[in-house]
Formats: C-alpha cells, structure tokens, sequence
C-alpha cells in the first residue's frame, strides 16, 4: 500500500567546521570535554562523550552525555524544521552527532535496564534514516 500523505522534508542540520575540527583532533576523553564545554549545543562531541563512557563500562555516565547530546540535538532539530517526524539523514555528516548521541542513549539505556527507553531510541534512530541504525548496529 503506497502512503499518499506528503512526507515532510528530510532535516539537513548546520555544519560547524570548527567544532568539527576541534573534535577530530580531540585524542583523549579531556579534549573531547573540552569541545563539549566550548560548544555545548554541538551533539558530535556529547555523542563522543557517551561512546567513550559505553567503551569504559559506565553506563550511568554514558546515559548523562548521550541525554544531553540527544536533547541539544532536538533543539537544533527544531530550529532548523523538523517538526517531530521526518527524515534526519545518515549521509548529511551535520545530522550524525544527533544521531549517534541518539543511539549511544539507546545502548546506555539498555546496560541500566531501562528497556522502553531503548526500544524507543532504536525506533527513533530507525525512523530517522535506517542508514544510521546499520552503520551504527556495525
């Protein structure tokens, strides 16, 4: 069956070539603090935050940096037109800080045993743009 409701518009988030660059030289979890305390509404470095915190077998910590890069990213996501539903592409790199603090959440969720909150960012991050959840179910 064919959805002949007009689907909204994928959202294309701003690139930020500065913090962009500030994160790929961050090569400890001290400078990847320091992105996040220059740029506080830039997802990528909270996403990075959580992965790490994941990676060391903190999952409280985990969920804290995924929750906040997650939420930074839906104020961006609203600024810029989504208006609660929609594409929020994988190959548009801007849109991959939300998407994997997005993610990172879903993970840390589950290592708490929170399992609706994971189920609903696996559907969230899946709705988004099924690209992300196999480039980031890898």
């Amino acid at each position: 069956m064919q959805n002949l409701l007009p689907q909204p518009d994928p959202t294309l988030l701003p690139a930020d070539p500065h913090a962009d660059e500030l994160l790929a030289k961050a090569d400890t979890e001290e400078a990847v603090k320091a992105v996040a305390a220059a740029f506080p509404t830039y997802s990528a470095a909270w996403a990075r935050l959580a992965e790490l915190a994941i990676e060391g077998g903190e999952p409280v910590t985990a969920y804290a940096y995924a929750r906040t890069g997650y939420h930074r990213g839906l104020d961006q996501l609203r600024r810029n037109g989504w208006r609660g539903a929609g594409p929020v592409p994988w190959s548009h790199e801007p849109n991959q800080g939300f998407l994997r603090a997005l993610h990172a959440l879903g993970q840390a969720a589950a290592a708490i045993g929170e399992t609706e909150e994971a189920e609903r960012c696996a559907q969230f991050l899946n709705d988004s743009d099924p690209a992300a959840t196999a480039a980031l179910n890898r």
